[in-house]
């Protein structure tokens, strides 16, 4: 019953037939229509329509977003990739050794530090000795490069 206006709505529409939606109020005027023209005069007054295309959701896409930009969501279950493909090693030795310059020479304006023992902590930092910030500070106490 009402296969033919299906199938004639549908290539009018182009698209499927389940996509087809017939007013349950006008069946009778949907029954009388054998022609395409009788069909597409039914569509421009609404009796026969198209139901909207289901496609998948971004809701929880934005969500999982809005999360992560507060730091949840990025223990390592979530982490796919290598440490070195979510941080490349060139922008961590760039992060590390800005940081240690930096501390050193914050050390040596506010002379904290003599020349030679800036030359050294500088050198060794740049040669990749210290793995970080507290490394170098622990370095500079155990040797007393540090002054008071």
């Amino acid at each position: 019953m009402l296969d033919v206006q299906r199938r004639l709505a549908a290539q009018i529409l182009k698209c499927g037939r389940n996509r087809i939606r017939f007013d349950a109020d006008r069946l009778d005027d949907i029954k009388e229509a054998i022609t395409k023209t009788d069909v597409r005069s039914l569509i421009g007054n609404g009796t026969i329509s198209k139901k909207r295309q289901l496609s998948t959701s971004r809701f929880w896409a934005r969500s999982r977003k809005k999360q992560k930009s507060h730091g949840k969501q990025k223990g390592f279950g979530s982490r796919k990739g290598k440490k070195t493909a979510r941080l490349n090693p060139k922008r961590a030795w760039m992060n590390k050794i800005r940081l240690q310059r930096s501390f050193i020479k914050s050390l040596r304006d506010k002379d904290a530090v003599t020349i030679t023992g800036y030359h050294e902590l500088y050198m060794k930092s740049k040669g990749g000795f210290f793995r970080s910030l507290k490394h170098l500070k622990l370095y500079a106490s155990e040797r007393s490069l540090i002054k008071k």
